[in-house]
C-alpha cells in the first residue's frame, strides 16, 4: 500500500508513519518542518525505515507543490499538516485560515485532480462546536460535568464555530465532507478530542496532556487557565491510529461521513484538579502552577460521544486513561533530552 501524510512528522502524522511502514507499506510525508519536535520525529522515522519512507519538505499552502507531491497511485491520504492553537490563531488570523482552510483546500483538490480513488481521512476537531454555551453544565468539587448528556457530544451537536481557528478547522471539516457528497471522493472526517502519546512534544497552546507530563518532568511551572476543573475525553494515540484502521476497513459505510473520536465517556479527567495528583504522583512531588483566565472559546466540558464510531466501525478505545498517563510519563522520562 501506499500512503501520503501531510503533517507526516507531526506526532499524529509519524504515528500513523510508523504504523504504515511497520506493516511494510510505502510512506510519503509532506511537511514544512515547522512545528517543534517535528524534526526529532523525522529523524526517528528515518533510522528506522529508511527504505520504505520519502519525506518531502513542503507546505500545504502550495498547491503547485502538492500536486507534484501527490502520487496518482496512492491507497490513502491522512491530512494531518495544520495549525493547532486556538491562541495562535487570534493573533495571526490569516495564517491560520491560509494554512487550515486554504492548505485543506489543496489538498482535497491535489487529490480530486490526481488520484480520486484514494481514501483520504482529515483530522478536525471538537472546537467545531464552540463553547457550546447552550447546554448545561453542573459544576462539582473537582470537575464540570454536563447535567443531561451521559454519552458526551454527538455528532448532531450544532456547529458553531469560535475562534480564528474553530472557523478555519470547521471550513476545511465541511469542505472535505462535501467533497464526497459533490465529487465522490471517499472522505472521513475525524473530529477528534484529547489525542496523546509518545512522540508528543506537547506546547502550552497544543497537546496539554504532553505539555503538562513534560513540564512536571523537567520542573518547569504549568499555567492553567480557568478553574483547572475543565474536563476532557482523551484518547491514547493507538487507539486513534485504530480508529483510522477501522474506518479504512469499513470505508463503504465511512465515505462521506463524520465521526467524533475520543477516550469517550470513561476516560475522562479534568484538566488540573484530577490530573495534577496523578500527575504529582508519577513525579514524586508538588508542581507548581498559575492560574489565568479563562482563554477564548474554551470548553469547561468537552466528552465526545464515541457510539456513532462503535456502531458503525466496530471501535472503540482500549488502553485506559491512567495506563496512557502512564506510558508517556515513562517515554518522558526516559528521553529526558528530547525537550530541552
Amino acid at each position: 500500500m501506499k500512503v501520503f501524510i501531510t503533517g507526516g512528522a507531526g506526532f499524529i502524522g509519524c504515528n500513523l508513519a510508523n504504523h504504515h511502514l511497520r506493516q511494510g507499506h510505502q510512506v510519503i510525508i509532506f511537511d514544512n518542518l515547522s512545528r517543534k519536535g517535528t524534526a526529532t520525529n523525522l529523524a526517528w522515522l528515518q533510522e528506522n525505515y529508511d527504505d520504505k519512507l520519502t519525506f518531502i519538505r513542503g507546505d500545504i499552502r502550495d498547491f503547485d507543490a502538492l500536486q507534484t507531491a501527490v502520487p496518482s497511485d496512492m491507497d490513502r491520504l491522512y491530512h494531518m499538516a495544520g495549525q493547532v492553537a486556538v491562541t495562535t490563531s487570534v493573533v495571526d488570523p490569516r495564517e491560520d485560515f491560509e494554512i487550515n482552510a486554504l492548505g485543506t483546500f489543496n489538498v482535497l483538490e491535489a487529490v480530486r485532480t490526481i488520484a480520486p480513488h484514494a481514501i483520504v481521512f482529515y483530522a478536525s476537531t471538537n472546537k467545531v462546536y464552540g463553547s457550546m454555551e447552550g447546554i448545561a453544565v453542573v459544576e462539582e468539587e473537582k470537575r464540570y460535568r454536563y447535567s443531561d448528556l451521559p454519552f458526551g457530544i454527538s455528532e448532531e451537536q450544532p456547529l458553531d464555530f469560535h475562534s480564528p481557528y474553530g472557523c478555519s478547522k470547521g471550513c476545511g471539516d465541511q469542505y472535505v465532507r462535501d467533497y464526497a457528497r459533490i465529487y465522490g471522493l471517499r472522505t472521513v472526517v475525524f473530529r477528534q478530542s484529547c489525542i496523546y502519546g509518545t512522540r508528543q512534544f506537547g506546547i502550552e497552546d497544543q497537546g496539554w496532556v504532553a505539555h503538562f507530563c513534560i513540564a512536571a518532568r523537567l520542573g518547569r511551572q504549568i499555567s492553567i487557565y480557568g478553574t483547572g476543573k475543565q474536563v476532557r475525553d482523551v484518547l491514547w494515540i493507538d487507539d486513534l491510529v485504530a480508529a483510522y484502521e477501522s474506518a479504512a476497513a469499513h470505508i463503504d459505510i465511512a465515505a462521506g461521513q463524520i465521526y467524533n473520536i475520543g477516550g469517550g465517556p470513561e476516560n475522562t479527567m479534568s484538566i488540573w484538579t484530577e490530573f495534577g495528583p496523578l500527575l504529582e504522583k508519577l513525579a514524586g512531588h508538588p508542581i507548581p502552577v498559575t492560574y489565568s483566565d479563562w482563554r477564548p472559546g474554551d470548553q469547561p466540558v468537552y466528552i465526545s460521544d464515541i457510539r456513532k464510531a462503535e456502531q458503525e466501525l466496530g471501535w472503540h478505545p482500549l488502553v485506559s486513561m491512567p495506563a496512557g498517563i502512564e506510558r508517556l510519563w515513562k517515554w518522558i522520562d526516559a528521553n529526558p533530552d528530547l525537550f530541552d
